[in-house]
């Protein structure tokens, strides 16, 4: 019982506060699926991750459902998911008509320009945390390698990102696992 309390509130939080929806927050949920809880080590939640991007719909309710599922079965899976889409939907609809209402207001510009840098630094902090557990694992050579390619593919070639991290699986899977 205390575990479906801490997943509502961990999946509620994470997600009023991940302003700019699922990929913002992706380090709130860190903070508490990893550092808070201990639901998963960063290595962990890499993998889920990293497949839960290769796979169609929003990152923060896979997340959700994946993490809730570990911990409280399938009524965690209802309470993260609702946690994770219920304050998105109740925010969208007051947000959106205060916006409208107040679109020329200097504040609100200044408002949503300048929470910016702060989610930036946030998914620079996960993607260090990440690069630091996979180079413990794989090594700087082999990491820096996959980045690389990782960074071809998508960019240069601009093939979609699901393919890339499906190619890196069958590559993880036939090479790092020798």
């Amino acid at each position: 019982m205390m575990d479906w309390w801490h997943l509502l509130v961990s999946f509620f939080l994470a997600n009023v506060f991940g302003y700019g929806g699922g990929p913002s927050s992706i380090p709130l949920m860190f903070q508490e699926i990893v550092t808070n809880h201990n639901w998963m080590n960063s290595s962990e939640f890499s993998n889920m991750l990293a497949l839960a991007n290769a796979l169609p719909g929003p990152i923060a309710t896979k997340i959700g459902a994946y993490v809730g599922y570990q911990v409280g079965g399938w009524p965690g899976v209802l309470i993260t998911v609702a946690a994770t889409v219920v304050p998105s939907i109740i925010a969208l609809i007051i947000l959106l008509n205060m916006l409208q209402k107040y679109k020329q207001s200097p504040v609100i510009k200044g408002m949503t320009l300048l929470v910016q840098p702060v989610i930036a630094i946030m998914m620079v902090l996960v993607t260090w945390s990440s690069l630091v557990e996979s180079t413990k694992v794989i090594g700087y050579l082999q990491f820096f390698g996959i980045a690389a390619a990782a960074f071809y593919l998508i960019q240069i070639r601009k093939i979609h990102p699901a393919f890339v991290i499906l190619a890196g699986f069958v590559y993880g899977g036939i090479f790092l696992s020798m």
